[in-house]
């Protein structure tokens, strides 16, 4: 009896250390939410609790603005998981020719197969399941890029966050989908939330995901969501933030930033589909924006038409070019916005912003490295950075985004 009672009391204590173990390694713990973390690359930082990611984070920003300014405290996330309302899968075949649906292993172009994934939308990954599943029975096969034979390349799945609307979009390899129509009623009778799917393709040996044909199979071919009280239109290739819940938060702070009082003329750079153009124009007096991405602008000028903005207007060209010829024809700027790409801007728009001399400028960045690049080039002329923070777009990674408020000498 008690060898008994003492092998009771033995194991309570190994349960004990194996718990106190698994709070002390978090990673274990984080591999078990997703086990194919170490092979993707998609969330570097699994492995690290919040509190700990954004202790790192404004760290690395602090460190990096310290030349110009003390930043703000970082703007967290509220619910850090599934959070991407962007989500694409690549499709392929296993040694067996089953079809697997994932991502790309870190710097591979080998399949790491994915059912659901903890930074993405649910639903999202729902439907990825599905068409999967679907395949078999419609004799579809997914494309192989070694032999070039096959059809389903990837499923791009785009989510309003605001609005439930889902887009699915396929792309192939060839613009003929077997049983076309049996197809969609297939997927709409497991997912009748689906508002539209677009067929695109992509019939080049490259590594882009969507191809420059498409063909809208059902709904309208385009979804709809919310943010900061304007209603959005999202097509397949147009950019749109992947975490409106803190995009939401970074424009609130941009707009703070950009003071806008209700007369100023002001110019949002790399507009995209025009979400924080359209948000300024609410206090400003007149808003340019600047995109090159053909389906971006025509977004925004539907999205401006539905919001019932009067005082944007929207231009296709490069943002350096139309920021040139505003200048060279002596044209005034109050507030410049600026929403680069990952790179940056390029030196040629910087100098053109400053010879244009708006009063103030609102850098939003999602690569504080080209950001501070930038202020340095900013600041060595007729700027100075008065305010800055970073903004955790997407949890359990390294990356962070950062708003800067920049004004006139």
């Amino acid at each position: 009896m008690r060898q008994k009672r003492q092998n009771q009391i033995n194991q309570k204590e190994r349960v004990q250390k194996e718990r106190v173990q698994k709070e002390r390694n978090p990673k274990e713990k984080n591999q078990k939410v997703c086990p194919v973390s170490s092979k993707c690359g998609g969330c570097r930082w699994i492995q690290k609790s919040y509190q700990e990611q954004l202790e790192a984070k404004s760290t690395f920003f602090r460190k990096l603005m310290e030349p110009y300014c003390r930043p703000e405290p970082i703007i967290a996330m509220e619910e850090p998981a599934h959070y991407r309302n962007k989500v694409h899968a690549v499709f392929g075949e296993d040694r067996r020719h089953n079809a697997i649906s994932g991502i790309y292993e870190e710097k591979s172009h080998r399949i790491v197969p994915v059912d659901s994934c903890f930074i993405e939308n649910q639903k999202a990954d729902e439907i990825i399941v599905s068409i999967r599943g679907l395949l078999k029975s419609f004799k579809i096969r997914p494309y192989n890029e070694d032999t070039g034979f096959g059809l389903l390349r990837h499923v791009l799945v785009r989510v309003g966050h605001a609005t439930g609307q889902i887009m699915v979009v396929l792309v192939l390899s060839s613009p003929i989908l077997p049983s076309k129509n049996n197809f969609v009623k297939a997927l709409l009778k497991l997912h009748p939330e689906i508002t539209t799917m677009v067929l695109n393709v992509n019939d080049k040996d490259t590594s882009m995901i969507l191809g420059e044909r498409e063909r809208i199979i059902y709904g309208k071919g385009y979804i709809e969501d919310r943010l900061c009280g304007k209603t959005f239109q999202i097509s397949p290739g147009s950019f749109y933030q992947v975490n409106p819940v803190q995009a939401e938060k970074l424009y609130i702070k941009a707009m703070e930033y950009a003071g806008l009082t209700g007369t100023e003329r002001v110019l949002d750079a790399y507009c995209g589909t025009g979400t924080i153009g359209m948000i300024a124009a609410g206090h400003a007096g007149e808003v340019i924006g600047v995109e090159l991405n053909r389906d971006a602008v025509r977004d925004a000028a539907r999205g401006a038409r539905q919001n019932e903005i009067k005082n944007i207007h929207f231009y296709r060209n490069d943002a350096g070019d139309f920021l040139l010829e505003m200048a060279e024809q002596g044209e005034k700027l109050d507030v410049l916005l600026m929403d680069p790409p990952r790179s940056g801007s390029s030196e040629a728009f910087l100098n053109t912003a400053v010879k244009i001399g708006p009063e103030r400028i609102v850098y939003i960045s999602c690569n504080p490295e080209t950001l501070v690049r930038d202020l340095r080039l900013l600041t060595k002329q007729n700027y100075r950075v008065e305010k800055a923070v970073a903004v955790d777009m997407f949890p359990f990674t390294d990356s962070v985004e950062a708003v800067v408020q920049l004004l006139k000498k």
